[in-house]
């Protein structure tokens, strides 16, 4: 049996979801948020209300999850684009995501990047900072999920911006944070025990042990489930499971 943490720990658990895979609804009771496809790398507009109608109906917080206008590639291809180009990209997708919602009687909480966009942002202070200054232009009020420690973090706490510093339960991460490029062998987290162990120790120790066995300190606000793997709604079943056992209460970060 799990032994209980002696102080409460709280973490909001999401997932990327609208991008055209079966276990939408099924995950929703295993989470806190949902970074929902914008349709340029996934999904369309019938895909967006159903899936926030499965938000509402759960009480999940609605996010956007916009990423670069390409489905061939689902979106994991590197683009370089202006500032204007990248602005523009991020905007639309957000101002989408918010009539979106609007038409159905929801609040947008959160922006969460998608896929390479999201990795370039990571690395990249220029980036982050477009897309944070699109996020607040356009309500100030949405929280950035951002690569805990990552330029995403910092830019958009300079634009004084509300954050949440994701993790991941099923990604491995190198000695400087940052997640092992999926193009290499052990990028990817296989099992649920290694899975759990993993976010058990970025939340109560705030730590991560790194492919090279180096100790990586970070914060752990939100975890990342991927709702697109085989295992997705028993490996979601795993986690949340998991964080009741050890006494981890689940929130959307707004209410953390």
């Amino acid at each position: 049996m799990p032994v209980p943490y002696n102080s409460m720990h709280t973490i909001d658990i999401n997932c990327d979801l609208g991008e055209g895979f079966p276990n939408d609804k099924a995950l929703m009771k295993f989470i806190s948020s949902a970074n929902i496809a914008c349709g340029y790398h996934a999904g369309d507009i019938d895909t967006i209300k159903s899936t926030i109608a499965y938000c509402v109906e759960n009480g999940v917080a609605i996010g956007a999850h916009p990423g670069f206008n390409d489905k061939a590639n689902f979106g994991r291809t590197e683009m370089e684009l202006s500032v204007r180009e990248l602005y523009d990209l991020v905007a639309e997708q957000i101002t989408l995501m918010q009539d979106a919602c609007k038409e159905m009687g929801a609040i947008l909480h959160h922006v969460k990047p998608h896929g390479a966009l999201y990795n370039m942002a990571a690395k990249n202070a220029t980036m982050s900072y477009i897309i944070a200054r699109a996020i607040k232009e356009l309500d100030p009020q949405l929280v950035l999920y951002g690569l805990s420690n990552s330029y995403m973090i910092s830019e958009a706490e300079a634009l004084h911006i509300k954050t949440a510093s994701e993790v991941f339960a099923d990604r491995t991460y190198n000695a400087k944070g940052q997640l092992t490029p999926r193009s290499e062998p052990n990028a990817m987290i296989h099992t649920t025990e290694n899975a759990l162990a993993q976010v058990l120790k970025m939340i109560e120790h705030k730590t991560v042990i790194a492919t090279d066995g180096s100790i990586v300190s970070l914060e752990a606000e939100t975890i990342c489930i991927h709702g697109d793997g085989d295992h997705a709604v028993s490996f979601a079943r795993s986690i949340y499971t998991a964080m009741h056992a050890n006494n981890i209460l689940i929130k959307p970060c707004s209410s953390i």
